[in-house]
């Protein structure tokens, strides 16, 4: 098939490499020159894992292309993707000024049957918007259709080409043949493609990653009672995980959640049923938990230190909200160094992929290092924010070597309480004894 994606972002990225991969025709949109000049050139402009190999190789087989001009991205194309930005506004709403500008713009262009599939996440009604917008300017047949990803930062290219399953809203029989033809490749092990009206497949995207960021804000919670009540979080979750009603994933507590989906998502599902007089108070706390526990380190810290950071300084382990990205949207560690930077402390700080992106949006606030060890020189004690493997199993004499004081913050839960206390560490971490 031809395709068009219009927004190189990453959804887009990931979108039409994958879609290249089972040998469609891609073309992929933007209106930064720049970036699509670095994508023409070969250069990947995010980071995740496996998609560079793939990417560079439909690049070579000419299945992938990039532009600037939304006219020859389109007017071949079949069906076309909009993988937009929906940034959420001051009240928490999606904001669709760029998926809406889009469709003003296609209802110039299109001609003949075309499928527009809305990939960006949206909120409920967003098709017939984009409908609507579209038919100011084209009188001619066409479709709109809802089609939202589900991908997980880190391993996206595996849930593209595998997913567990493929949510279209559609009502139109032809856009269902063609939706269901574009997605056969990746579904043949039987996993399901599951058809269902326009705004019910827009509210299925919002339920999903809301009900996960509530799995995670709940672990959250009971870890809090574990450290109140002498009970291990861990041994909690074993026991809660292993009931098959309720699985085991979502189910680590931390600090807290980030990302650029479910701080936004949950924040626009809220939105969205307060415009309908609905009071979504679950969501409402499970963002309240989550800001909360975003801070909730620190208030271990400043508890050790008797609430006196002046001149104290962290190492701190993870940047990222997530490992295996470089995305520091709305990243849990971003809230730690300005809480500490605030109380009076100083921060080095090593992550092995979002060290540039952070820069660009804090500059020297604090210092970066090499690798993990050097980050640890003269630190009044190490802050684990995010789970990258390299943390799992450092090397503990190095580590004694280098930090000023044995003296760990584990966000992520990643060592065994006991060796830790075997090894001379003051060693704090989240739920457990």
């Amino acid at each position: 098939m031809k395709i068009a994606v219009v927004g190189t972002g990453y959804v887009g990225l990931v979108t039409g490499t994958c879609f290249a991969e089972t040998g469609n025709k891609v073309t992929c949109v933007d209106i930064d020159e720049t970036k699509v000049n670095k994508l023409k050139s070969g250069n990947i402009t995010i980071y995740e894992p496996g998609l560079e190999k793939i990417f560079l190789r439909n690049i070579k087989e000419n299945r992938l292309k990039f532009t600037t001009n939304l006219v020859d991205a389109v007017i071949d194309a079949e069906i076309i993707f909009l993988a937009l930005p929906t940034p959420p506004g001051a009240d928490g709403s999606a904001d669709l000024k760029y998926v809406l500008g889009v469709a003003d713009q296609l209802g110039k262009i299109l001609s003949g049957y075309k499928v527009i599939v809305n990939k960006s996440t949206v909120p409920v009604g967003t098709a017939d918007k984009v409908k609507a917008a579209i038919e100011k300017n084209y009188s001619g047949v066409f479709d709109v259709v809802s089609n939202p990803e589900f991908l997980r930062e880190g391993v996206a290219v595996d849930d593209f080409m595998k997913p567990d399953r493929v949510v279209v809203g559609t009502k139109s029989e032809s856009a269902k043949k063609l939706m269901s033809d574009l997605y056969a490749p990746f579904v043949r092990q039987g996993n399901p493609i599951i058809f269902m009206d326009e705004r019910s497949s827009e509210l299925t995207k919002y339920a999903a990653n809301s009900f996960l960021a509530t799995k995670i804000s709940f672990m959250n919670e009971i870890a809090q009672l574990c450290e109140r009540m002498g009970a291990d979080v861990d041994m909690v979750r074993s026991g809660v995980g292993s009931d098959e009603r309720i699985g085991k994933r979502f189910l680590f507590p931390g600090i807290g959640y980030g990302g650029s989906c479910f701080p936004k998502d949950v924040q626009a599902l809220i939105m969205s049923s307060d415009e309908v007089d609905y009071d979504f108070e679950i969501l409402k706390s499970v963002e309240k938990v989550n800001a909360r526990q975003k801070l909730h380190i620190v208030q271990k810290i400043k508890t050790y230190f008797n609430n006196d950071l002046r001149g104290k300084h962290f190492s701190l382990w993870g940047l990222a909200f997530k490992p295996n990205t470089d995305d520091i949207r709305e990243a849990p560690a971003l809230v730690i160094i300005d809480s500490l930077i605030e109380a009076g402390a100083t921060i080095c700080a090593y992550d092995p992929e979002a060290i540039p992106n952070v820069k660009k949006q804090i500059g020297d606030k604090i210092k970066y290092a090499e690798n993990q060890y050097e980050a640890l020189v003269n630190a009044d004690g190490l802050i684990i924010a995010t789970e990258w493997s390299e943390f799992r199993t450092p090397d503990f004499e190095i580590m004694g070597n280098k930090i000023k004081s044995k003296i760990i913050f584990d966000g992520r839960n990643l060592f065994d309480v006991n060796k830790m206390n075997e090894l001379g560490y003051y060693y704090k971490s989240i739920g457990r004894k």
